[in-house]
């Protein structure tokens, strides 16, 4: 087993990331009176994923 060294190297990173920019593309196509506000509230939630990984991973004990 590899070490992780960066949150990066993570599969549950990776693939919050690639979930999350499969969500903006899908949402690309949503109606536009739901431009903003349902789109935007998608779109910010898929990238609150990540950042939460990336945050836990910088406050782990060694």
């Amino acid at each position: 087993m590899p070490t992780i060294k960066f949150n990066q190297d993570l599969r549950v990173y990776q693939k919050s990331s690639d979930t999350a920019m499969e969500i903006y593309q899908l949402s690309k196509i949503f109606p536009t009176e739901e431009r903003y506000s349902l789109t935007d509230q998608i779109r910010r939630s898929s990238r609150s994923v990540s950042a939460n990984i990336s945050k836990a991973w910088g406050k782990k004990e060694i």
